[in-house]
């Protein structure tokens, strides 16, 4: 028998044998692998300050709009930030005894009155820290920032006052130490031992005098 008819009649038998491509393509097929995309990183959390001087800076903004007429923020003035804060006065927890109260200067008063409640001073001057720093933030002129205005500082100084004298409570700034320089360690040393001379010359007056005393009280008894 023929080897070439012996081998053509295997290849048509039956299907014991395989098919296979000439060529074998090698080249993966990207579209049924999963899309592996990374996730974007979280946005990093905000402190107490910054998302709370942000609250305050939307709100600001937001009654500058409903404002009337409305203002933009380059048009604001230190007489709107006054403004403002007053507005903020109807949402106040804090009793401001007017003049005629009875409780007037009193810290606790033993009972409740019609006095008005206000924003607190210190609130007030937080507010206006938070809202100076977000105004220069947004790109403002930090020579034209309606928050450290002359007005606003008088204002917030009125207020501390009027508020300390209707509930009796004095107030006293808090002086931050200031890091000493070479120069005012030379003028704290100086001073202080002026100081020292003056106590050691107090005192050696006084040993005198009372010696002289003890000297002469004991001259007239003898």
């Amino acid at each position: 028998m023929d080897p070439s008819a012996r081998s053509g009649g295997g290849g048509s038998s039956g299907g014991g044998g395989l098919n296979l491509p000439t060529t074998i393509s090698l080249t993966p097929i990207l579209s049924s692998t999963p899309d592996q995309t990374i996730p974007p990183p979280p946005p990093p959390t905000l402190s107490r300050y910054e998302s709370q001087k942000r609250r305050d800076w939307n709100t600001f903004l937001h009654y500058l709009q409903n404002h009337k007429p409305p203002l933009s923020l380059p048009r604001c003035s230190g007489a709107h930030v006054i403004e403002f804060l007053r507005y903020l006065d109807q949402f106040g927890k804090t009793k401001v005894h007017s003049l005629g109260c009875a409780f007037f200067g009193h810290p606790s008063p033993p009972g409740p009155c019609a006095c008005p409640l206000r924003q607190a001073w210190g609130s007030l001057d937080a507010l206006i820290g938070r809202l100076r720093a977000a105004y220069d933030e947004s790109g403002g002129i930090p020579d034209t920032n309606p928050f450290a205005s002359r007005a606003v500082r008088f204002y917030l100084r009125d207020v501390r006052d009027s508020q300390a004298k209707a509930r009796g409570i004095p107030y006293h700034k808090k002086k931050r130490k200031r890091p000493l320089t070479d120069a005012a360690v030379a003028e704290s040393s100086s001073s202080r031992s002026d100081v020292g001379l003056d106590e050691v010359q107090g005192s050696t007056s006084t040993g005198g005098a009372e010696a002289g005393g003890r000297s002469s009280s004991s001259s007239s008894a003898s």
